[in-house]
Formats: C-alpha cells, sequence, structure tokens
C-alpha cells in the first residue's frame, strides 16, 4: 500500500512538472511594435501576431533545444518567406533570428508584455 501511494505521489509530481507553462509562452512585443501570441502545441511552440498589420497570421513554430533555447522556423509576415529560426530566451527578453544556409541572418529583441 505505502509502495503504491508512493508511486501515484511520485506520478502526481511529474505530471504537474509537465502541465506548467514554458517560459517562452506568454505575449511578446515584437521590434515592429506588434503583439506576438506564443502557445504550445503539437510538442512545441506556435507563434502568431495577435495585433498589427499581419494580426492572425502564424508566423513561427520552435521546439526546445536545451535551457532557454529553441529551434523551429520563422515566417516574415510581409513576404510569407520561411526561414529556419531560433529563439533564445533571457529574463524578459526574447532574440529571434531567422537566418538563410545559415549564413545570412536577421534578429530582432522581443520584450514580453
Amino acid at each position: 500500500m505505502l509502495k503504491t501511494l508512493g508511486v501515484a505521489a511520485i506520478a502526481a509530481l511529474m505530471m504537474t512538472g509537465v502541465a506548467a507553462a514554458d517560459p517562452i509562452e506568454g505575449r511578446w512585443r515584437t521590434d515592429a511594435g506588434s503583439t506576438a501570441q506564443i502557445t504550445s502545441c503539437a510538442g512545441g511552440f506556435c507563434i502568431k501576431l495577435v495585433s498589427g498589420q499581419h494580426s492572425g497570421k502564424q508566423i513561427g513554430k520552435m521546439s526546445p533545444e536545451g535551457k532557454n533555447s529553441y529551434k523551429g522556423t520563422i515566417t516574415d509576415p510581409a513576404n510569407d518567406k520561411t526561414y529556419k529560426g531560433d529563439a533564445t530566451l533571457s529574463g524578459n527578453s526574447l532574440k529571434m533570428r531567422g537566418c538563410v544556409m545559415a549564413v545570412i541572418c536577421r534578429s530582432q529583441n522581443w520584450s514580453r508584455l
């Protein structure tokens, strides 16, 4: 009985950790002044603009690559071109970077709202 209770407690703790929000989730102010919403989706995180000229567009998907580091794709909403991307979280700042052939890159620094 005690062994079963211990296993149940460990399982409950593990599920609580999974249910906790990842630090990248939330609302972010982009360099252009729009608001991007990052939410969990399909094993990663989807990025969607929720304000500004391109409101409603999904502009990326990232997967965790380590502590405060993410990799995936990012789309320029102005021309709908998609690039390999990465994100690095530092406190309330999120550095987003998209690259063509890992040589030509463009970065933005987003701030948490």
